[in-house]
């Protein structure tokens, strides 16, 4: 069994290695630079008007007569409730230790182009949802990627999405890594023991699955401002502590994206390749521009504007990546952590929390990490649903939410370093969801562009009543 796991993980790790560098990061970046020209550059030229938008679609009075079954805020929240997880504690640590300081750069700049693309996902995710016979709404990445002038190959697409969705959200880390870094938090803080966890974790997400999407909204509503306000606020805290080495750390940032053997000590050996790769890598699994995954909850959105919602989705990117993950990463270069590789993943963004605040410091990252996880499970859950829904239209959708749950419970006892089997499946996973993703993105460009245009058309000469059409 050994032997076969050995083989799984080193094999899992190539793959990865191999379509995240030679495939998946030219896609991403081409399609977050047609996007941005496609749509005007909305990233930069629309962010004050998005921000005004995150704050005004979060008025549930207004949108009580609105289609749709949860609010545009709702939307952002239970998509941030999947990209705001442990890739923030984790994922920047890792992208730091193997692809060295400058990865985090890689990251910032998926990010800025990303918001483009993540618009395009959100407003082709409402422009294309479908209204279930229940009067509840349906949509995402597989619904826009069948309307592509060849149906053929949209359908083929769609189902490879589908398939893909459903992989990553039952065994890549959108599920079982998710739950064994909780198990860990909980154990490593507090004593609980990891079957205790997994059952706990049973029960919750059952309780809050068997609701839909109304009642994942509500949790994420809830929980995701929360658990991003003291996570950064203990972060903000950290970085006014070591202020006058903020400087320093943003140049080394710069100069190790594109020198990475320059910072010395643990990275000797690193080239481009590994900041690029491991920055890109994981700044997708972070915020998930390219893969599809907002254009779930933006189906699910109040309102008929699609435009708008494709304003809300791109500040999920803009959250995730270019705050809170600069957040870690300002943290863990300031420290005085070592990056020899000694440290990696949880353990060394907690180490570096720890070295600035203490113990508490620590706390407040097994705190961040359980509570990351468990949000990253609910917004999985329900994209993982949205792949049987579309698969397995006449099958009773609590069969998934069943099998979801248990591959939680499981993953709370995995142990060890086959872990890495879990992540290198989620990387694999995503990878899987962009290629289709982002073929169906080009061949929509136009659609995208025209929305766009006639949206802000009618917004800046003042016509419209309410910006999201209620």
């Amino acid at each position: 069994m050994e032997d076969f796991l050995n083989v799984l993980l080193h094999g899992t790790e190539a793959f990865s290695g191999f379509i995240w560098t030679y495939i998946v990061i030219g896609m991403l970046f081409s399609c977050g630079i047609y996007m941005s020209f496609k749509t005007g550059f909305v990233q930069f030229k629309r962010l004050g008007t998005a921000i005004k938008f995150v704050a005004l679609g979060a008025k549930k009075e207004d949108s009580k007569r609105a289609e749709g079954d949860i609010t545009p805020f709702q939307a952002l929240m239970t998509a941030l409730a999947a990209t705001v997880g442990n890739g923030n504690i984790a994922g920047v640590a890792t992208a730091i230790i193997a692809g060295g300081p400058g990865a985090p750069l890689w990251m910032w700049l998926t990010a800025l182009f990303g918001m483009s693309t993540k618009y395009a996902e959100g407003l082709l995710g409402l422009k294309y949802r479908q209204k279930l016979a229940d009067g509840t709404y349906t949509g995402g990445a597989m619904y826009y990627l069948q309307e592509i002038s060849n149906k053929k190959v949209g359908r083929f697409f769609a189902i490879w999405f589908a398939l893909a969705l459903m992989f990553m959200a039952t065994f890549g880390s959108g599920n079982m890594a998710q739950s064994n870094s909780i198990a860990l938090a909980l154990n490593s803080d507090f004593g609980v023991d990891f079957s205790v966890t997994g059952i706990l974790l049973f029960v919750l997400l059952s309780l809050i699955l068997i609701g839909g999407v109304k009642r994942i909204a509500v949790v994420a509503e809830k929980l995701v401002p929360a658990m991003i306000v003291l996570y950064m606020g203990a972060g903000l805290t950290i970085i006014l502590m070591n202020l006058p080495l903020i400087p320093e750390v943003f140049s080394i940032v710069i100069e190790s994206a594109f020198n990475p053997q320059a910072a010395g000590g643990g990275f000797v050996g690193l080239t481009i390749r590994e900041a690029l790769r491991y920055g890109v890598a994981r700044g997708t699994l972070s915020n998930e521009s390219g893969i599809g995954s907002c254009s779930m909850p933006a189906a699910a959105a109040k309102g008929n504007e699609a435009a708008a919602q494709g304003l809300v989705a791109m500040m999920g990117t803009f959250i995730d990546t270019i705050l809170v993950c600069t957040m870690t990463t300002f943290v863990i270069l300031s420290s005085g952590v070592s990056l020899d590789g000694t440290l990696d993943s949880v353990a060394l963004t907690k180490t570096a929390f720890g070295n600035n605040l203490g113990a508490s410091g620590g706390t407040i990252i097994s705190i961040c990490s359980a509570v990351f996880g468990f949000t990253t499970l609910i917004g999985w859950a329900y994209f993982g649903e949205q792949g049987f829904r579309y698969l397995y239209k006449n099958l009773n959708v609590n069969i998934y939410r069943g099998i979801f749950c248990v591959f939680a419970g499981i993953g709370t006892i995995l142990q060890g370093k086959y872990l890495g089997i879990v992540w290198n499946f989620g990387d694999i996973a995503n990878a899987l969801l962009a290629i289709p993703n982002i073929i169906g993105l080009f061949m929509l460009g136009n659609v995208v562009k025209n929305v766009t245009q006639d949206y802000f058309k009618r917004f800046d000469s003042g016509e419209m009543k309410n910006p999201f059409g209620y």
